[in-house]
């Protein structure tokens, strides 16, 4: 007789065994026609997992995260089981649910086209039309492999010799398709619907390992509804649009090139973009009590040994060996480096907190396939600081960074914040005494702030909990910028001290804090966001003078250096061009103000304003103009 709780703490008894779909059916009739799956005792579960004791149960709809991610998990199975139809021989190996969809590797010698992925999609809707029914077997290990084998499947074969010999495993099968795949999975094709979309395919290396064979990866997405597959469309053709790529060389901003693969290569106007936003940390910062140091990039191997980067991070250093047989790596992060600065001279309980920040540059190995324009580079700014204080001042500094990194980001147009708390991982240094104090400490930072937080278990630096700042963008896409990390570990690893009030040496808490993360990934979220068109203050060049004709450059360089003296960021145009080609040419690469100068202008001291993306033009006089828009000219916070 198990008896079953629901989670609002309701309980039912059954006077037998029974099933997921017969707890929906005593829940609800409605209930029953939207379930998709269940926890039992917090594991998912098949609608049809039989329940013999007594458990708490929870049923999943297409409403809910873990509902939808089973939907795409399905209609993953349905794109290979499509793929094997139309195409005999194919290969299926992995097909994991991602972000907003789905992928699955096929090896196939032809290419797929875009021809494919349309007839392909055809036959996934035939399979859900037919509503082949779902069932899971659990096969012994060696069974399996012999089977996959005689199938020719050699690369499931491979997948299921590296699990450990004995151990049983599981098969899905959709009609007499099926699966290596722990589930869970839905009754039939037909509960999948018909919301997906294939979108593109690319290479995949088998495992990831660039020595292996070239596989074909089908990425594809699925929704509950209709109006959420459209919406996800239409962001997907709005992302395009606002490619950071596309519209920073549109600007004139940035390039890349293979000879330095992972690096940027700031323009002029680039460059001004994000000096202009080194000085408004630089400004906020030293508000808020800030030390700005510099550390060296290169630095003995030894360090990074003593630090735990060496062990735990060593794949991803840039190392060198010098001619007397030194080792040497370029800084992946900044935090041994400012521990040394700390760790010169002698420090009181009365100099902490101490905080010290840094626009340090670090350098990543980020595999070739991984790297995307400023998004995702192997060369990059931090705006770092380092908190160093006790034990007691935790949850005071958390909440004076969070504050910081909450005004930093309204200013700059990001009011939607997301907190997600990341504990522990498996791969750490340090005592599990100290893992617990830090995590508290965080833990009580996250809920003094009252805002809505998640927990990513197990997703934590190696030396320490923290706690990342996610972004939502303009047309709805989420980016994790900011860190705040508590460290028990490093500072002592390292030799950081200071005196107590007592006259005792003790170890430092080093709070880690990012609030962009890297300089060069913030500029393209904020490309994109904006569509290149940035916040006045931010604008590369925010005004270019154009005189009408020749006869009017003289006034036209008058103009542009009154407002270069005042702080604007303006060019004056001389080509020899029409004025409708120069505004084109401007308003291409998002300049917000164009400053018309002709006769009228000289004979009145005043210039004609044509604003970006508007036909109407508006006359003002110079002085008015430098007035209003100097005073326009800084962040709203400042």
């Amino acid at each position: 007789m198990p008896n079953i709780t629901l989670p609002d703490g309701k309980k039912i008894n059954f006077e037998k065994s029974i099933s997921g779909f017969e707890v929906a059916e005593k829940i609800s009739k409605s209930l029953s026609k939207q379930a998709l799956l269940i926890s039992v005792d917090g594991e998912l579960k098949d609608l049809n997992h039989n329940i013999s004791k007594d458990s708490s149960i929870k049923i999943f709809t297409s409403k809910d995260k873990e509902g939808l991610e089973t939907i795409r998990h399905d209609t993953a199975h349905i794109l290979a089981m499509a793929v094997q139809e139309l195409f005999p021989g194919t290969q299926v190996t992995i097909g994991p649910v991602i972000e907003d969809g789905f992928y699955y590797d096929f090896a196939r010698k032809e290419p797929f086209t875009s021809e494919d992925l349309e007839k392909i999609e055809i036959k996934m809707k035939e399979i859900v039309d037919r509503d082949e029914k779902t069932y899971r077997e659990v096969w012994k290990r060696n069974d399996a492999i012999e089977h996959f084998k005689k199938k020719g499947e050699i690369y499931k074969a491979e997948i299921i010799e590296s699990i450990p010999e004995g151990e049983e495993v599981s098969l899905y099968f959709h009609g007499d398709w099926h699966d290596l795949c722990r589930g869970p999975h839905l009754a039939s094709t037909g509960k999948i619907g018909k919301f997906f979309k294939l979108t593109k395919v690319s290479g995949a290396y088998w495992r990831g390992d660039s020595n292996n064979e070239m596989l074909q990866r089908v990425y594809g997405t699925s929704w509950s509804t209709q109006k959420d597959l459209d919406d996800y469309l239409n962001r997907i053709e709005e992302a395009e649009k606002r490619d950071h790529r596309k519209i920073g060389k549109e600007m004139d901003l940035f390039h890349f090139r293979e000879e330095s693969p992972g690096s940027v290569f700031w323009h002029q106007k680039g460059w001004n973009l994000f000096q202009k936003l080194i000085s408004y940390m630089r400004m906020k910062q030293e508000n808020a009590g800030y030390q700005e140091i510099n550390t060296p990039e290169i630095l003995d191997r030894s360090l990074w040994e003593k630090s735990g980067h060496w062990e735990k991070f060593g794949a991803n250093m840039y190392t060198s060996t010098t001619p007397d047989e030194k080792v040497f790596a370029i800084k992946p992060m900044n935090c041994p480096g400012c521990v040394q600065v700390f760790n010169q001279g002698l420090k009181s309980y009365r100099d902490l907190p101490l905080k010290m920040s840094e626009f340090g540059k670090v350098h990543r190995y980020e595999p070739s396939g991984a790297l995307h324009g400023l998004l995702r580079v192997r060369a990059f700014t931090q705006d770092d600081a380092h908190i160093f204080c006790t034990e007691e001042q935790i949850t005071e500094e958390c909440l004076s960074v969070t504050n910081l990194i909450l005004e930093i980001y309204k200013d700059l147009g990001f009011e939607d914040v997301i907190l997600k708390y990341s504990d522990r991982p498996d791969l750490r240094v340090g005592d599990d005494k100290v893992w617990d104090k830090s995590e508290a400490a965080l833990l009580e930072a996250i809920k003094a702030t009252k805002l809505e937080y998640s927990v990513n278990k197990g997703e934590g630096a190696f030396y320490g909990p923290k706690i990342e700042f996610v972004l939502r963008d303009a047309i709805g896409r989420d980016w994790q910028c900011g860190t705040l990390q508590v460290d028990l570990n490093l500072p002592g690893r390292l030799g950081a001290s200071f005196i107590d009030s007592d006259g005792n040496k003790k170890v430092p808490v080093m709070l880690h804090r990012a609030l962009f993360g890297s300089l060069e990934r913030f500029i393209g979220i904020l490309i994109e966001n904006y569509s290149g068109k940035l916040p006045f203050w931010l604008c590369p060049v925010q005004t270019i003078v154009i005189p009408i004709s020749s006869d009017f450059d003289d006034y036209a360089k008058e103009v542009n250096s009154e407002l270069k003296k005042v702080g604007l960021s303006s060019e004056v145009d001389l080509k020899n061009h029409n004025l409708n080609y120069k505004i084109r040419e401007h308003s291409l690469t998002k300049v917000p103000m164009l400053l018309i100068c002709g006769k009228k202008e000289v004979d009145s001291n005043t210039v004609t304003i044509r604003r970006l993306d508007s036909k109407k033009q508006e006359t003002m006089s110079l002085n008015e103009f430098l007035k209003k828009y100097s005073a326009l000219n800084k962040a709203p916070s400042i």
